[in-house]
């Protein structure tokens, strides 16, 4: 009987995982990814944004996790819907950040004769490579920011799934670490696939990578609009 209950609570457990990796992939989470990756289009960047959007959603999940497990209370639909509606904010605001940025490295065309013929070169005076290149903690602090809003959105309902199947506190703390520690893995296996397209657009000039950031931008900004119209008619917010 007891191995039959460590095999049913090992089952769930590794349930957990999967769906935490599967979380990773929801359309507001690649598009806030996307869009922070897009301004470092790296893949080392990549692996360190990925694994502190998860980090920070997997914070915020356990701390709303614990409160509600040791208050025994729910989360209402009408303040869960709010928080999606503030996601959708969050996605408008980094996209529109994206926006800006671009427009604010102020890209040209130098014209100059060589050989005998003219060429064109795209230039931006904020790309030159005396420039210092940002700390660590500045390409983690956003992504890390990010994932603790997308873990407070995600709460109520993995709460819901949580509070109908375990049995104690202990139990639930667990769950919510392993869902955790499955979108911190997925996040960053996302987080790599996402760079490679930025990252080869940029072997093909700065033109071609302005179009995929440019599509990273605008991809958020209208995902965020759309969830918040959503949202707003639905929950007569507006």
């Amino acid at each position: 009987m007891r191995s039959l209950l460590d095999l049913h609570y090992m089952t769930f457990l590794g349930l957990g995982f999967l769906l935490g990796a599967r979380h990773a992939l929801d359309a507001d989470h690649l598009a806030a990814v996307s869009t922070i990756l897009s301004d470092r289009p790296t893949l080392r960047a990549s692996g360190l944004i990925g694994f502190c959007w998860g980090l920070g959603h997997t914070v915020m999940l356990l701390l709303v996790g614990l409160a509600v497990i040791g208050l025994q209370m729910t989360i209402p639909e009408r303040v869960a819907q709010a928080i999606e509606f503030g996601v959708g904010g969050m996605l408008v605001v980094l996209g529109v950040s994206l926006a800006v940025t671009l427009m604010r490295e102020r890209w040209h065309v130098h014209a100059h004769q060589h050989g005998g013929a003219t060429h064109l070169h795209f230039h931006s005076h904020s790309r030159q490579a005396g420039h210092a290149h940002p700390h660590w903690l500045q390409v983690s602090v956003k992504p890390l920011v990010v994932g603790m809003v997308h873990g407070l959105a995600g709460s109520a309902a993995l709460m819901f799934v949580v509070l109908s199947s375990v049995r104690t506190a202990w139990e639930g703390a667990a769950y919510i670490l392993v869902f955790g520690l499955g979108s911190i893995v997925g996040m960053v296996a996302v987080g790599m696939a996402i760079s490679f397209p930025l990252v080869f657009s940029a072997s093909l000039g700065r033109h071609a990578q302005l179009t995929v950031q440019g599509l990273a931008s605008l991809g958020s900004i209208g995902l965020g609009l759309a969830m918040m119209v959503r949202i707003g008619l639905g929950e007569g917010l507006f």
